[in-house]
């Protein structure tokens, strides 16, 4: 079997350009080198070096095989450096985006959560309700819920769930309401929406049938807060995510209607440029999440 630590003699004197300035830096008396290399040589049945006693050079051979030993003792140092990074605390900054629909009552907890495990890591949080450019946006990673997943070639996704949106009414309107509510009723009755759905909701129902309902919203707006004060108020039914209105839900101070209803499942996911290269907190911070969303049992479907 080859020994590698041979390769890495060669490499040293090269490096240093002689067997005793190699054995100076690298520790390793000269006469031991010596034998080594010239086992190395032996066991290739190659000459690598051109000895004399003033000068050393490789021969053609030796400068080929010395570019090779350039990428291992690279490997080897990038290697070292995958086990520090995982070994080192998690510290610095992470510029993150994140939609403000994940961001209330679930993101927004998590990462809170994460910051008091991990006391020497900052976060920059910006609220964009657009998928987020790593380079243009200036962040480290991008969460995103999305029916469907997209990146850039040189970005890589970790995917942590589902999530969908379901509708909500107040008990108060849940009264008025018929019990055998159709779903094409919904077209008549008082809504309440996110500014980009004016005209109509895309729900998904039994069977995987899809439906276009149009609505004409008492309010529109851009914060599902707002719209689920609005739908607590009993001023319309709402479409709203789930881990938003879960506490409510529970609660019984909102209602489900038309349950069999709901929008198709986001896939709740993160974007970032590379697994290689990660600092300890983005890691950190990715596996927490990945960790965070294993236990949301009600708000992912699995």
């Amino acid at each position: 079997m080859n020994d590698l630590n041979d390769f890495a003699y060669f490499h040293a004197v090269v490096t240093h350009q002689g067997f005793s300035a190699a054995a100076r830096h690298i520790g390793v008396p000269k006469g031991t080198l010596s034998k080594r290399i010239a086992r190395l040589e032996e066991r290739l049945q190659v000459r690598l070096l051109e000895r004399s006693t003033r000068r050393l050079r490789t021969t053609d051979v030796g400068r080929a095989v010395f570019e090779q030993c350039e990428l291992m003792m690279a490997s080897f140092e990038a290697a070292e450096g995958v086990v520090l990074d995982a070994r080192a605390e998690p510290n610095g900054l992470i510029r993150i985006s994140c939609p403000q629909g994940l961001l209330q009552n679930l993101i927004g907890g998590m990462l809170r959560r994460f910051m008091v495990a991990f006391p020497n890591v900052r976060i920059q949080l910006k609220e964009l309700n657009r998928p987020a450019d790593l380079v243009e946006d200036g962040v480290d990673i991008a969460l995103r819920a999305r029916t469907v997943v997209e990146a850039e070639a040189s970005s890589v996704v970790r995917k942590f769930g589902l999530s969908r949106r379901v509708l909500t009414v107040s008990r108060v309107l849940k009264k008025a309401l018929d019990e055998q509510l159709m779903i094409d009723e919904l077209v008549t009755l008082p809504t309440l929406a996110m500014a980009e759905e004016e005209h109509f909701w895309l729900l998904s129902g039994p069977g995987d049938e899809t439906r276009h309902i149009p609505i004409r919203p008492r309010l529109l707006c851009s914060d599902f807060e707002e719209l689920r004060l609005a739908a607590m108020e009993g001023l319309g039914i709402a479409l709203l995510p789930e881990h938003i209105c879960r506490d409510d839900l529970a609660a019984g101070d909102l209602i489900r209607v038309l349950p069999q209803w709901h929008t198709k499942g986001g896939i709740i996911h993160a974007v970032f440029s590379s697994r290689r290269g990660l600092t300890p907190a983005l890691r950190a911070l990715i596996d927490f999440l990945g960790d965070e969303f294993t236990g949301q049992v009600t708000t992912l479907e699995q």
